[in-house]
């Protein structure tokens, strides 16, 4: 889950990372009163997921109440590479000296974490990381032994920070280790990290991603997530502890595994080309020893996704049995009743597969066809959508 920045602001804040004061507004009115309550120079900041906010005219710089009401008046609303702003935050107004750059992160590929720090920040990282890329430190983190002051200190190092600044930035990336590690993140990065005319050190930005397979371990989490924002559907199959993501086409996808789901979203893609440029509609995943109350579910979600026009349901049989998810096709369409309107293409394959077959056969349900290979069934469930 990314969080929004002013949501990364009061983690920092409770791990004592050094931030600036920040007040969200979602009303013009509420705007111009944060800025009252702050004082001084601020910025009116969009809250959205998503970088380019500045670029999009999102960040405003303002002096005075008046000027923030006007700002937030301009930027609430406003589309930001897809993602409109519902809320902006208050900041209160920094005299910047210097701004650096530094995150850690999951390094997948080489199973640890990757911390990244640069003496040079406020600008695009992945534009300094190409055309100078010795202006960027990358030193591994041990996951056990994590980020101390020892481990601060050489990134800094490594980094090319001055001397002077080496222990105070090191405190501070000490503490945004905590962050990482004490929430479960996936990813926290500060750009920019500044130094300030008093010389002190201050994320004025920050992004953070925790890991939702952690979630177990913090019920505070839960308060984190913008339901707002949420794709109903996503949610609807959260609810139901489902695999599913949402995508743009108009064939719905139903496999067991992971493997086999993205094998299909290639097949469909594929034979959609024949028919318009056909696309699949999402990635579900009922799992290895999915039930018939899991194929139901997921049958479900995908059935009430306005974009759908045809369901592929592909299932090789290992642990899953195809009599369980004949059981969910039947049951689902008979649960569903009128409310099931879109043409479903079936193929089984595997563990007790003659049985699967024989059930939907029998059940002999008007939308559900039955396709013995993979790529004809997804022939078959693209030109259906088309």
């Amino acid at each position: 889950m990314d969080l929004y920045e002013y949501q990364a602001r009061d983690v920092f804040e409770k791990h004592g990372v050094p931030v600036l004061p920040g007040i969200v507004a979602t009303t013009p009115a509420e705007a111009r009163a944060a800025a009252e309550e702050l004082g001084g120079t601020v910025v009116v900041k969009a809250q959205v997921k998503t970088g380019g906010r500045g670029k999009a005219g999102g960040v405003k710089v303002v002096h005075s109440p008046e000027e923030a009401e006007a700002a937030a008046e301009a930027i609430l609303g406003m589309d930001i590479k897809g993602h409109t702003v519902h809320r902006v935050m208050i900041a209160a107004g920094a005299r910047i000296a210097q701004e650096f750059y530094f995150s850690v992160l999951l390094d997948r590929a080489e199973r640890r974490y990757l911390a990244m720090c640069s003496y040079e920040g406020g600008m695009e990282i992945e534009e300094l990381a190409v055309e100078r890329p010795e202006a960027l430190a990358r030193v591994a983190v041990d996951p056990i032994e994590g980020i101390d002051k020892a481990k601060a200190l050489e990134i800094v190092a490594e980094a090319r920070f001055p001397e002077h600044l080496h222990h105070k930035v090191a405190d501070v990336i000490v503490r945004l280790w905590h962050v990482y590690r004490n929430e479960d993140a996936t990813l926290v990065e500060v750009n920019p990290l500044v130094l300030t005319d008093d010389h002190e050190v201050i994320a004025l930005d920050g992004k953070v991603t925790l890991d939702e397979n952690a979630d177990f371990r913090h019920e505070d989490h839960a308060a984190l997530v913008d339901k707002s924002a949420e794709n109903p559907l996503e949610a609807k199959a959260k609810h139901m502890n489902l695999n599913y993501v949402k995508l743009d086409g108009s064939v719905g996808i139903i496999g067991n595994g992971a493997g086999l789901v993205m094998s299909t979203l290639d097949v469909v893609a594929y034979a959609g080309e024949r028919f318009g440029g056909v696309k699949p509609a999402n990635f579900l995943d009922i799992g290895g020893g999915a039930s018939a109350e899991v194929m139901a579910n997921g049958l479900d979600v995908i059935l009430h996704d306005e974009q759908v026009r045809s369901v592929f349901v592909n299932v090789f049989g290992g642990i899953t049995s195809c009599v369980a998810v004949a059981d969910g096709i039947v049951g689902a369409l008979e649960t569903l009743g009128d409310e099931a309107t879109k043409p479903l293409v079936v193929r089984l394959d595997g563990n007790a597969v003659e049985e699967g077959r024989a059930i939907l056969a029998h059940a002999n349900h008007p939308l559900v066809t039955i396709v013995e290979t993979m790529d004809d069934a997804a022939a078959k469930a693209a030109e259906l959508a088309a």
